[in-house]
């Protein structure tokens, strides 16, 4: 029999895992909101589609009473979460229905920065110096020993959404007042100056079969909050960087207990020590064409190999991993002022990717030519700031949050 895959989807993405689902021979079950209904889902592949009419997926009662109105009549072998915000409901929504996956403790691991960092640190991972924020006198504690500048994060905001950095202490009290019984979501971070990389990796049986690193070209906090252009690239395959990224990566998916899957990670090395440093980890695929700058890069998919890892793991069977390349690739992703941005006139023969998307602009190049990629991406970056850039104010939280 056929295993079911229901894929929870927040937001459009993750269609790559669908289309490997079904190509695996697997029932396909997509469960989203209205407001996603129009979006370019793989609809062939796709053979069970339900939209719900509340804003978030994530409001209970309601998404448990869907599911359990499904399962009456279906057997959902495994639930998936497309998106960082469905990772926590998928966990619950396992809980309840004893169904194997990420139950809701573990789940804290992948989407709270506290109890991700609480966790990494335990286990002798390099972390910033943090606290959390419940005690006025932790916080004071703190502040005497760990100089500014530092960082208020929210604990289960996705990428860098929603972070004020601090440059004096009276200014986090005016924001903590400002917060009011919200103060406890948010965690207080030694902000660290210096260079942001990701780690995409694959899980089996809680080993790393694979893992490929990159190199942001500003951090992404920078980015969400100055605008600008979002620029990645693979690190040089064989360097020092590659060995500690991939070493530190290790260390932190060995202490978040993750047993299949796929995780995206990221560390800083700073500028005043040298040392990496873990910044957080999601039980997802990045966002923002990394799925296909890992691809062009290595020939895996970060989506499809999360569905080959899913279907091997309801079957009972060993999951392998497809033959890789060591190539590098380089990605540039813009918001554009332009409705639908002309970009005719880019045309190198390394470029393999365009995104097509409203109201934005990206390319990723691919080549066995590390300074090549280079050249590229850093020759893009300008070109794209000029020709197309267009910023927006940073959200503090989601959309129908």
């Amino acid at each position: 029999m056929a295993p079911t895959i229901l894929c929870l989807a927040s937001y459009f993405k993750g269609g790559t895992l669908i289309e490997e689902a079904k190509r695996q021979g697997c029932h396909t079950i997509l469960v989203t909101t209205q407001k996603q209904e129009h979006e370019g889902w793989p609809r062939h592949a796709i053979d069970e589609f339900f939209m719900l009419p509340f804003p978030t997926l994530a409001r209970q009662p309601d998404i448990t009473h869907s599911l359990a109105y499904l399962m009456r009549e279906r057997t959902i072998d495994r639930i998936v979460p497309l998106d960082d915000y469905d990772v926590e409901t998928a966990a619950d929504l396992r809980e309840h229905f004893r169904l194997p996956g990420m139950g809701a403790s573990q789940a804290r691991f992948f989407r709270d920065k506290l109890a991700m960092r609480l966790r990494a640190r335990q286990m002798g991972v390099p972390v910033p110096a943090f606290t959390p924020v419940f005690n006025h006198a932790a916080i004071h504690d703190y502040f005497g020993r760990v100089p500014g500048p530092w960082v208020l994060k929210p604990r289960s905001e996705a990428s860098a959404m929603g972070i004020r950095k601090i440059e004096q202490q009276g200014d986090l009290w005016h924001l903590l007042q400002e917060l009011g019984d919200r103060q406890s979501y948010f965690l207080l971070e030694k902000f660290l100056p210096g260079d942001v990389f990701h780690v995409d990796s694959v899980i089996w049986d809680g080993e790393v079969r694979f893992a490929s690193a990159q190199r942001y070209g500003l951090p992404p906090m920078a980015v969400y909050h100055g605008g600008g252009v979002f620029v990645s690239s693979t690190v040089p395959h064989g360097s020092d960087v590659e060995a500690a990224l991939q070493a530190v990566n290790r260390q932190v998916i060995a202490a978040m207990g993750l047993a299949h899957g796929v995780t995206h990670a990221e560390f800083i090395r700073s500028n005043e020590d040298g040392r990496y440093y873990f910044l957080e980890i999601a039980a997802r695929v990045g966002g923002a064409g990394i799925d296909r700058l890992v691809e062009y890069a290595t020939k895996i998919n970060p989506w499809a190999e999360w569905a080959r890892t899913v279907v091997a793991d309801v079957r009972g069977e060993r999951y392998g991993l497809p033959d890789l390349r060591s190539d590098y690739a380089g990605l540039v992703v813009s918001l554009a002022r332009q409705e639908w941005p002309d970009t005719s006139a880019y045309h190198d023969p390394e470029l393999v990717w365009r995104l097509h998307k409203r109201h934005h602009v990206g390319f990723i190049v691919a080549s066995a030519d590390y300074g090549r990629v280079q050249e590229l991406v850093s020759r893009y970056a300008g070109r794209v700031a000029a020709d197309f850039s267009a910023t927006a104010p940073p959200l503090e939280r989601p959309p129908d949050a």
